[in-house]
């Protein structure tokens, strides 16, 4: 028995995932689900680390410091499997 994959119909670039880095827990639901290869979950720059408040800044450390990020955002193509997949409903699909 196979699972279907929904089809990616957006042309790429059209629509893009922005990760809430004051809700991600790094756990890469996100990366595993996403056919396109959009996310990576890593290390959070210290940029990014030192932008978000007390709180955060704690959470980030109890999951280790890792967030998801997009590097390769412009192969996105809208499926939106990578919002359903986050149990922290960290991401969001946003249009350019």
């Amino acid at each position: 028995m196979s699972t279907a994959v929904p089809a990616c119909e957006q042309e790429p670039g059209v629509i893009y995932p922005v990760v809430d880095l004051k809700r991600c827990e790094g756990k890469g639901d996100c990366e595993r689900v996403c056919p396109e290869n959009v996310f990576e979950v890593k290390r959070i720059d210290e940029q990014d680390y030192r932008s978000l408040g007390l709180l955060h800044r704690f959470k980030v450390r109890v999951h280790g410091f890792k967030v998801a990020y997009t590097p390769n955002v412009d192969a996105c193509r809208s499926c939106g499997l990578c919002v359903t997949a986050c149990p922290e409903h960290a991401i969001t699909l946003a249009k350019r």
